[in-house]
C-alpha cells in the first residue's frame, strides 16, 4: 500500500465565541486524564475474537489503568474480561481458542499468571512468584505455558559483617555491585539473580524450571510444533557481560534439559519462529560490525541450525517482529513514518499488507505498532490518525476495518490541531521527512510562534500520528514542527548511517533547513522561534543552542552533553564506547569532545530550561544537571526541572507529571515569546 503521507487536513474556520459555561473546545493537558490507548491486540486462532489491553489515564490514581478487553470480529461487539483494581496485560491466547492466558495482580499482590476458561468466563491463578512472569507461550497441546522470570541470587559479600545484639536496630548493610550492567533504566538498581525459563501446566501445579546459572535466559519464547523442545535467545559465554549486542538462539530439549546453540556468530541473533511442519526456523539478526545501528536482517535456518541463509534481501528496513502462522511469514518494519506487516515467503519475495499501524506512545508521534495474525491469516493491529490515539483494526481480505473508537466520544468536542507534511531538503539535497501541526483556527498568512521538537533515538521515528504535546502545544498557540533528520529509522541504512560516528553534529543542517522551509512556507514567525526534544532530541537541543542564537528559548529534555561521562555512567557503557564513539574516552579524548554539546557552552546565550527523570539511568540526570551548572557558571538563564519516580520513558510519568512537564515547558517558552 502506498505511503499516504500528503493527507494535509483542510483549513479549518475560526471557531464562534464559547457560549458561557460551555467546555473548553481546545485540547489542554486536563484531556489527558480519560485519554485511552489499545495495546497488544491477539487474535484468536480461527480469527473470530481479539483480546487486547486497554490503558486508562485514571485521574483518582493519577495512573494508567490498564484491563483486557474482547472484541468479537464479526461485529465489533466489545466485552470485558479482566477488570478492577491491579494491572491486567499480556493476553495470549492457547492454540484451541478455548483460553486466555495473561499476567495481573487480580487478587493483590504481584504479577502472576492466570488463565481463563473462556466458555465459562471462570479464571485461576497459576502461579506463585516473586517477580512478573514474561514471555508467555503456550506448548502446541495447550497443557502448559512456557514463561520467563527472575530468579533471586545470593549476590556478592566482602567480608564478614558484624551481628548485632539482641534488640538493636542497625542500619541496612552496604551492597556490594561487580556486575557490568547493575542498574537499568525503567528497572532501577538491579536485584542480585538472573532471568531464567520455566514451564507450568496450565492447570497450575509446581512450575518446572529449565535453565539455570549465572546467565539471563529469555527473548520471545517459541514452541516446536511437536511440543519437545523451546526456543529462547541469550548470551551464555563467557564474556557475555561485555557483549552488547552479541545473542544466539537456543533449543531447550524438554526431555533431557539439554541446551543446544543453533546460531553462533558475532551479533545479534533472537525472535525465532517456527514453521507450522517444524522444519524451518526464521529469525533476526545481523553480523556486529561495530556500527552505532544496523538494521534487523531476516534469516531461515533448519531445524537443527544448519543451512543458514538470509531471504528478503531488498527490504531495506529495520524487521523488528515475526510471526509464523498457517497462514505464512509475517514481518514487522518501521515504514517512512509508519509501521508495516508483510507476508515474507521462504523465497525472499515480500507482499506488504494494506494496514498501516500506529504506535501506543501517545505523547509525542513515534512510529511503531502491535499486531498478531491468525492461523487463517486474519492481521489484528494497533491503528490511528493524527487525531486519535491507538485503537484496533483487524485486516481481512484485504480489507481493513477498525473496531475499537476508544477516544471517539471524549474527543468530538475537541478543535484538535491540524497536521501538514512540509517539503524540506537537506544542503547536500537529501530529503527530510518533516511535518507541521497547526492550531484548528489557524489561517493562511498569519505566521505562528514555532517550537521544533526533535525526536529521541536517534534511531527512532516520527510519523503522522497523534500526539499531546503538540495538541497542547497547538492550544497554546504554537505551531510544532518535526522531522526525521539522517540516523531516523523507516528509510533503509544509508539514510541511518547518516549520523554514523559523527551525530550529532551533522543533524544540525538538516534540522535549520526544516526551520527555514516552516519559515518560507509561512507556518513559522522568524521572530518567535523556540526549541524541545527528548533524550536524542534533548542532544540535539543542547547542540543547536551552541551553534545558533536564532531560537528565542529552549527546553532540553533528558540531554547528554558530556560523552566521557555518558559512555561511563549510562545503563549502555557495554555499549555506548564501542558502538557509538568508536572507542573509550581515554582512547579517542579528541572525539569525545568534539560530539559533546558541552564544547559549545561559551557561545550559548539562549535561554535554556532542562528536564530529567529523576530515576533516569539511559540519559543520566547528571547530565542534565551538568548542563545545568554550566549555564549558570555562564549567566545563561535556565532552571532545572526534576520529575520524581520517572525513569527515561515519557510514560513512566504519571499523568499528572506529563501535564507538568508540558506547563513547564510553554512556561519558559512564555517568558521569551515576543507578540
Amino acid at each position: 500500500m502506498k505511503y499516504a503521507a500528503c493527507f494535509a487536513l483542510g483549513l479549518a474556520f475560526a471557531a464562534p465565541a464559547m457560549a458561557q459555561g460551555a467546555p473548553d473546545p481546545a485540547f489542554t493537558a486536563q484531556d489527558l486524564f480519560g485519554l485511552t490507548v489499545a495495546a497488544d491486540p491477539q487474535i484468536s486462532p480461527d480469527g473470530k475474537r481479539i483480546a487486547y489491553v486497554r490503558r486508562t489515564n485514571d485521574i483518582m490514581t493519577d495512573a494508567a489503568v490498564s484491563s483486557i478487553w474482547m472484541i468479537d470480529v464479526a461485529s465489533g461487539a466489545e466485552t470485558p474480561l479482566v477488570t478492577g483494581e491491579g494491572s491486567h496485560n499480556s493476553p495470549r491466547w492457547s492454540p484451541g481458542g478455548d483460553r486466555l492466558a495473561y499476567v495481573s495482580t487480580q487478587g493483590g499482590g504481584g504479577p502472576q499468571l492466570h488463565v481463563r476458561w473462556m466458555a465459562s468466563g471462570q479464571s485461576a491463578n497459576i502461579t506463585a512468584l516473586p517477580d512478573a512472569p514474561q514471555s508467555l507461550a503456550w506448548s502446541p497441546d495447550g497443557t502448559r505455558i512456557a514463561y520467563s522470570a527472575d530468579v533471586a541470587g545470593e549476590g556478592t559479600t566482602l567480608g564478614t559483617p558484624l551481628t548485632p545484639p539482641e534488640g538493636a536496630e542497625w542500619k541496612p548493610g552496604p551492597k556490594v555491585i561487580d556486575r557490568v550492567t547493575y542498574r537499568y533504566d525503567g528497572a532501577g538498581y538491579l536485584k542480585p539473580g538472573f532471568t531464567q525459563i520455566f514451564i507450568v501446566h496450565a492447570v497450575g501445579g509446581a512450575p518446572r524450571q529449565l535453565t539455570f546459572g549465572d546467565r539471563n535466559n529469555g527473548g520471545d519464547l517459541e514452541w516446536t510444533p511437536d511440543g519437545r523442545s523451546i526456543l529462547i535467545s541469550g548470551n551464555r559465554d563467557e564474556d557475555w557481560e561485555l557483549s552488547a549486542l552479541d545473542s544466539e538462539i537456543y533449543a531447550i530439549d524438554l526431555a533431557s534439559g539439554a541446551i543446544t546453540e543453533l546460531t553462533n556468530r558475532d551479533g545479534p541473533d533472537f525472535g525465532a519462529q517456527v514453521s507450522p511442519d517444524g522444519r524451518i526456523i526464521a529469525y533476526l539478526g545481523f553480523d556486529d560490525t561495530a556500527m552505532a545501528y544496523r538494521q534487523n536482517e531476516l534469516y531461515l535456518m533448519n531445524r537443527d541450525g544448519t543451512n543458514k541463509r538470509r531471504i528478503a534481501q531488498g527490504l531495506d528496513r529495520d524487521i523488528t517482529a515475526l510471526e509464523w502462522t498457517d497462514a505464512g511469514l509475517f514481518a514487522g518494519y518501521d515504514e517512512a513514518g509508519l509501521y508495516k506487516v508483510a507476508k515474507v515467503a521462504t523465497s525472499g519475495s515480500v507482499s506488504p499488507l494494506a494496514a498501516e499501524l500506529v504506535d501506543t506512545y501517545y505523547t509525542r508521534p513515534y512510529a511503531g505498532g502491535q499486531w498478531s495474525v491468525s492461523d487463517g491469516g486474519v492481521l489484528a493491529y494497533t491503528s490511528g490518525s493524527t487525531s486519535r490515539p491507538s485503537d484496533v483494526s483487524v485486516l481481512r481480505g484485504g480489507r481493513a476495518t477498525r473496531l475499537t473508537r476508544l477516544n471517539d466520544l471524549k474527543l468530538a468536542g475537541k478543535r484538535l490541531a491540524q497536521v501538514r507534511e512540509l517539503r524540506v531538503t537537506a544542503p547536500d539535497g537529501t530529503r527530510i521527512p518533516s511535518w507541521i501541526v497547526l492550531p484548528a483556527d489557524w489561517r493562511e498568512g498569519a505566521p505562528l510562534p514555532m517550537i521544533l521538537e526533535i525526536h529521541g533515538g536517534p534511531y527512532s521515528s516520527y510519523g503522522p500520528s497523534f500526539s499531546t504535546d503538540y495538541q497542547i502545544y497547538a492550544s497554546a498557540g504554537y505551531a510544532t514542527l518535526y522531522t526525521n533528520p539522517g540516523g531516523s529509522t523507516g528509510y533503509g541504512q544509508a539514510f541511518a548511517d547518516r549520523i554514523e560516528g559523527n551525530y550529532p553534529i551533522s543533524n544540525h543542517d538538516e534540522l535549520m533547513a526544516a526551520v527555514d522551509a516552516a519559515v518560507a512556507a509561512g507556518y513559522a514567525d522568524p521572530d518567535n522561534l523556540f526549541v524541545t526534544g527528548g533524550s536524542g532530541g534533548g542532544i540535539l537541543t543542547a547542540w543547536v543552542v551552541g551553534k545558533t542564537d536564532r531560537f528565542a528559548a529552549a527546553a532540553a529534555y533528558k540531554p547528554v552533553i558530556n560523552w566521557t561521562s555518558m559512555a561511563l555512567m549510562s545503563d549502555g557503557y557495554a555499549f555506548f564506547g564501542k558502538y557509538w564513539m568508536k572507542g573509550q574516552p581515554w582512547e579517542r579524548p579528541e572525539d569525545y569532545w568534539r560530539r559533546s554539546p558541552l564544547v559549545n557552552a561559551a557561545n550559548i546565550t539562549t535561554p535554556t530550561l532542562l528536564l530529567v527523570g529523576e530515576e533516569d539511568y539511559r540519559t543520566p540526570r547528571s547530565e542534565a544537571e551538568q548542563f545545568y551548572g554550566a549555564l549558570k557558571v555562564l549567566g545563561v538563564d535556565t532552571a532545572l526541572v526534576v520529575t520524581p519516580g520517572a525513569s527515561h520513558s515519557d510514560l513512566t510519568m504519571s499523568p499528572s507529571q506529563q501535564a507538568a512537564k508540558g506547563a513547564a515547558v510553554l512556561a519558559w517558552f512564555a517568558k521569551y515569546r515576543s507578540e
